[in-house]
């Protein structure tokens, strides 16, 4: 029973799919039309001549297929590359997943019309039948679905690819003007606003997290070098202290923040004096230098031979000192506390006495006076050449 009813099964499909591929225009028709009145995704991204051939086509190597051996058909291959053309033409994927599911009810529709008026006889072999068609539909939806992923994650990729090489070409400012407004379309930013850049050293043993692109309402653009990590960070009407209060959970070493910049094509002006502000921490504590607020430490920074020559012959003598690492630290707190010697005593655990004896110790040592003006400025500069130049 079960051999004579999977017989009458084949032979309604052969049946069916003949007189379907009779009505193969009526079909394409009737499945575009539905198509485009029901979804507008469809209507405002695939064009109607390429939307019905490639209807059509599916439709006739779908049908033929159930008059083939397996190895013979062609609908799961041609399936694949309708996914992988409606990725290029930006269709949503559920509306390609929809058109196959529309597409199974009108091929189921017509095999009922055409072999529906046959008597009731034929109806065990007619349910049996419409597994098969349902099933066939489903395995090309699939493969199209699948084709359609890869596809646009390929584009995606070249895509990602390009805007990063944009980026890169701005923040390295090595990009052509005309690249600032090119980027802009591309990264959904305005060419002319107010960005800033961000650098930070990795860490001993980096811990490669997805920075996230959305920090305290601000749109962070990143990218990765071998020593360290950079952000674009378009700031809109917000300032770079919400800047610094933003990545201050996240920073883990060293960081540099930029002067706001007007325009895109600023970023590599932005990124180098982003660098320097990062060159004036020290230490291995997370530190975020903006770099508006320690001008002073990036003139060392950037000048390291004429810094040298500052910082020994300004403090030599105390650093050849046997107790010069102590004078140090004093005239640091000293400068830090603005030349209170109750806050500097607080912040070196001992006596305000102290404090003041170790600084004439230090006005003797160097010659000039905490009193000065001029002898704090060079004082402070060769501090900042001592803690900040390799072997300082």
């Amino acid at each position: 029973m079960r051999s004579r009813t999977d017989s009458e099964v084949r032979e309604l499909l052969r049946t069916s799919a003949a007189g379907l591929l009779e009505r193969l225009p009526e079909l394409a028709d009737e499945l575009v039309r539905r198509g485009r009145e029901s979804d507008e995704a469809y209507r405002m991204t695939v064009p109607y001549e390429d939307h019905w051939k490639s209807t059509h086509e599916g439709l006739r190597v779908g049908i033929t297929a159930i008059l083939q051996l397996r190895h013979e058909r062609r609908d799961v291959a041609y399936a694949q590359t309708v996914g992988r053309r409606r990725a290029e033409f930006g269709l949503p994927l559920d509306s390609l997943m929809r058109s196959y599911r529309l597409a199974a009810q009108v091929t189921w529709n017509g095999v009922i019309d055409i072999i529906g008026d046959q008597g009731q006889e034929r109806l065990p072999a007619l349910l049996r039948s419409a597994t098969h068609v349902w099933h066939a539909i489903d395995r090309q939806a699939v493969a199209a679905a699948d084709a359609y992923r890869r596809r646009e994650n390929e584009l995606l990729g070249r895509t990602n690819q390009r805007v990063n090489a944009m980026l890169d070409a701005l923040l390295e400012g090595r990009a052509d003007p005309a690249v600032a407004g090119v980027a802009a379309d591309a990264l959904g930013l305005p060419e002319h606003g107010r960005y800033a850049v961000v650098t930070t050293r990795l860490p001993a043993q980096p811990d490669r997290v997805h920075r996230p692109d959305e920090i305290g309402g601000l749109r962070f653009l990143w990218r990765m070098r071998p020593d360290l990590e950079m952000a674009v960070v378009y700031l809109g009407d917000r300032e770079l202290d919400d800047l610094v209060a933003a990545i201050t959970p996240i920073v883990c070493a060293s960081a540099g923040v930029s002067p706001v910049v007007e325009s895109l094509a600023d970023l590599g002006t932005a990124r180098r004096l982003a660098e320097v502000a990062m060159r004036t921490c020290s230490g291995t504590a997370p530190e975020i230098a903006r770099l508006d607020r320690r001008l002073p430490a990036a003139l060392v920074v950037c000048q390291p031979e004429l810094a040298g020559h500052l910082a020994g012959g300004v403090l030599g003598p105390i650093i050849a000192s046997p107790d010069g690492g102590v004078l140090l630290a004093t005239l640091e707190a000293w400068l830090r506390c603005e030349g209170s010697a109750a806050r500097a005593a607080a912040e070196l655990y001992c006596h305000r006495n102290t404090v003041f004896n170790r600084v004439r110790r230090i006005e003797q040592l160097t010659g000039r006076s905490l009193a000065r003006p001029l002898d704090v400025v060079e004082l402070s500069l060769a501090l900042d050449a001592v803690r900040l130049l390799p072997g300082g």
